[in-house]
């Protein structure tokens, strides 16, 4: 029972950044190379957040270590899009013509990229202890704890993830354009979910309610952000496309 929960909640919370790194990330190396380095910019971004919690008195408040830590986060988040834009011209030179690395003329990949970096990292932090304690022996729900809580806390983890990744792509597009509104609501959606986590403890469909209608809400503003329509949606479901296949009649000599 232990192992069928373990793959269970592994593959809520890991399943969809599995499929989206296999099918938008891994055939293309440089997108792996920005992917690694926004993972490792979250995992400086958690250290400098852990040693500020340490200093500080305020140990016992939880609220402030997940205030610290969003801080940080959404600072080291901009670092890594000053340091993508002045990277662009490098990559441009990088990157091979008349393929499908597309990386260094389109801005929102660079963003997608960049927050699906952070929230794989973020989610691997956030279940992975969770994930050991299941592997056994283990009973949950034992001494009033609840039986959901390691599905509340695998469902909230790829809430993060997913979260992550349009918090990305909300954010590169606000700095370009200067919509400072969009950055204040990715940092205040950003406080608002983290302080939601605090709450799967003592109440099961609120945090996981709340969560899911963010991210749908951040989807929707990043898919309309990075240039989607209603007509795209319509085309991909036609599978209509500007490149489609044009079929020449053979001439056969009789």
């Amino acid at each position: 029972m232990t192992w069928m929960e373990f793959i269970g909640c592994a593959g809520v919370a890991y399943g969809p950044p599995l499929a989206m790194f296999i099918f938008t990330i891994m055939s293309d190396p440089i997108r792996i190379i920005i992917l690694i380095a926004s993972a490792f910019f979250w995992l400086v971004s958690l250290l400098l957040s852990s040693f500020v919690w340490f200093l500080f008195p305020f140990k016992s408040l939880l609220i402030f270590g997940i205030v610290c830590s969003v801080l940080f986060q959404e600072l080291f988040r901009y670092s890594i899009y000053v340091l993508l834009r002045k990277a662009e011209a490098g990559l441009k030179k990088v990157t091979i013509p008349n393929t499908n690395t597309e990386i260094a003329n389109n801005k929102h990949i660079l963003a997608y990229v960049a927050g699906l970096g952070f929230g794989i990292m973020s989610g691997a932090f956030s279940l992975i202890n969770i994930l050991a304690e299941l592997v056994g022996p283990a009973t949950m729900g034992l001494k009033g704890g609840r039986n959901y809580f390691c599905l509340t806390s695998a469902i909230m983890s790829m809430c993060f993830v997913l979260l992550h990744t349009f918090w990305g792509v909300i954010f590169f597009a606000a700095i370009d354009k200067k919509k400072y509104l969009h950055i204040s609501w990715v940092i205040g959606s950003h406080l608002f979910v983290s302080c939601l986590s605090l709450l799967t403890q003592s109440t099961l469909y609120f945090p996981i309610i709340s969560a899911v209608i963010i991210m749908i809400l951040n989807g929707y503003i990043a898919f309309v952000t990075s240039g989607g329509s209603c007509l795209n949606c319509k085309r991909v479901c036609r599978c209509s496309d500007q490149r489609t296949l044009h079929f020449e009649p053979s001439t056969s000599s009789t």
